[in-house]
């Protein structure tokens, strides 16, 4: 009789064991920073990656890619954590999909490696494919010193893809931390860039190599805090007190914005009436014509529950941009302040107006402006500053803008600002006047000086004689009514009616199409 073989004993793992396997290395993953990393950023007020995405994104949404991926420098072989300084995947804000990247600091200082920036160039190209927002957390301390010019493609190819979603998707940086050299022009070329108050920094040198270089003594808040980039640079469009401010911040930033350049923005049911006055817009403007007011009172009394969002609230601030809704639609706002500079375009405001209006046109956002100037600012460090060649940006931006534009003239509009700032000639689709605009070549005062000037000192009493002029002027040109003859205007109107007269316009100039010659792209002067 045949002897039975005994079963022989596999060695291989089971299921479970290999289950059990799977969750240690997914344990590890969520830890790869060594404890004195993590103290150190507790120690700043800092959250860690994985926390920040989880108060950015709707609680439990977060999936997360490549969480196993490795670098293969061969110089740091003794150190391989999994996902190497950067977590990325996909979660929601408010219902929506949105890609996002965090960079962990714990991990190698979230200095970037070749497998660091596929990571993220995966994230990216997954948005776009999807037409998805991206959103990237920057906390790191340049590229990967280590992995040498591979590191530094990597940031190229990082770059390569930020010009590939502009005016496609919207992508918005937030810096919690620092951000040095190569790294800052990432951020750059995104369309919104928020900054923590003195947690981060972006600047290309640091304070020890400008006092090399330079002998300038400077702090690294003072040279690339959130401050001086929100105030002197223009960089920061946004800042905040703390990280949990930032990323709230980040999110209502999003509710304004569509998915991508093909879908609308998002619509909510407005609790404004559309048609609501607002007495009190009837006694805004001065009696006197050289009084300043701040145009943010006008603007939250005519937009849904006064909700303006304001971008580049601390740079620039002659003109105002930034983000409200009228009877629910999202438009973007653009209007001069006469509260700062009387209003008037020079070389930043007009930079920064331009950037906000072709990114709004970028994402069919609607544009609303409200136009008070008195032109631009005179002066040998604007003319040799190049405010001819930076005006002309502003002009250029609004030429081509083919959303829906709206404009309200509440004072001044004079000289060629009156042309930039969306006049009918530029092919704004509704233009408004209050009662007390001013549409002139120039103001009262230098009309008289200049078309005058011989007939007044001629006079028995000169001043008596310009006090006389200038008022007769103001009375025959300095009002609306001349451009309205013309239909440069399409209406003069109740200052309390602003808010029903822009949202009838508004959904009447929903449905514009507007064809464009076929051209590669215009060459805006930058």
């Amino acid at each position: 009789m045949a002897k039975t073989e005994e079963p022989k004993e596999h060695s291989e793992p089971g299921t479970a064991d290999k289950l059990g396997e799977l969750e240690r290395l997914r344990e590890e993953a969520l830890h790869p920073g060594d404890e004195k990393a993590v103290a150190r950023q507790r120690e700043r007020g800092k959250l860690l990656a994985r926390e920040r995405l989880e108060k950015l994104l709707d609680p439990g949404s977060f999936v997360e890619l490549d969480r196993f991926v490795r670098h293969r420098s061969p110089h740091l072989v003794e150190k391989r954590p999994y996902g190497d300084a950067v977590v990325t995947g996909s979660g929601t804000i408010l219902g929506r999909r949105v890609f996002v990247f965090s960079q962990d600091f714990t991990v190698f200082g979230g200095t970037l490696s070749e497998a660091f920036a596929e990571k993220i160039c995966k994230v990216m190209d997954l948005a776009l494919r999807y037409g998805c927002p991206v959103i990237g957390i920057n906390d790191s301390g340049g590229a990967r010193i280590q992995e040498g010019v591979v590191s530094l493609g990597g940031y190229a190819e990082i770059f390569w893809r930020n010009v590939q979603a502009s005016g496609v998707i919207p992508q918005i940086s937030l810096v919690m931390g620092p951000t040095a050299g190569g790294a800052v022009y990432s951020p750059a070329m995104t369309d919104f860039v928020l900054m923590v108050r003195e947690t981060s920094y972006m600047f290309i040198t640091g304070p020890e190599v400008v006092k090399t270089v330079t002998g300038e003594e400077v702090t690294f808040e003072e040279l690339g805090g959130a401050a001086t980039h929100a105030s002197k640079s223009g960089v920061a469009h946004f800042t905040a007190a703390n990280e949990d401010a930032l990323l709230e911040d980040a999110r209502y930033l999003l509710s304004f914005l569509p998915q991508n350049n093909v879908d609308p923005p998002p619509y909510f049911e407005p609790a404004d009436r559309p048609d609501r006055e607002d007495a009190e817009l009837d006694r805004i403007i001065p009696d006197n014509p050289t009084k300043p007011y701040d145009m943010r009172d006008v603007i939250g009394r005519a937009v849904d529950d006064g909700d303006f969002l304001e971008v580049h609230e601390l740079w620039a601030e002659n003109i105002l941009c930034g983000f409200a809704r009228l009877a629910g639609r999202p438009v973007g706002v653009v209007a001069n302040n006469p509260a700062a500079l009387a209003g008037t375009l020079d070389i930043d405001s007009s930079v920064k107006g331009a950037r906000f209006v072709r990114f709004c046109d970028a994402f069919n956002i609607p544009l609303v402006t409200f136009v008070d100037v008195p032109g631009f600012l005179p002066g040998t460090a604007q003319e040799w500053g190049g405010i001819i060649r930076h005006g002309a940006k502003l002009l250029f931006a609004y030429c081509e803008a083919t959303v829906p534009k709206l404009a309200v003239i509440t004072r001044k509009a004079y000289g060629g600002a009156y042309d930039v700032m969306s006049s009918k000639h530029i092919r704004s689709d509704f233009n408004f006047a209050w009662p007390t605009a001013e549409v002139a070549v120039m103001g009262p005062e230098g009309a008289v000086n200049i078309v005058f000037r011989k007939e007044i000192e001629e006079a028995d009493d000169p001043e008596a004689r310009r006090a006389e002029l200038i008022a007769d002027y103001r009375a025959q040109f300095a009002n609306p009514y001349l451009a309205a003859e013309r239909g440069y205007v399409d209406d003069v109107i109740e200052p309390r009616r602003t808010r029903p007269v822009l949202c009838d316009a508004l959904e009447t100039a929903l449905t514009k199409r507007e064809k464009r010659p076929p051209r590669k792209h215009g060459n805006i002067p930058l």
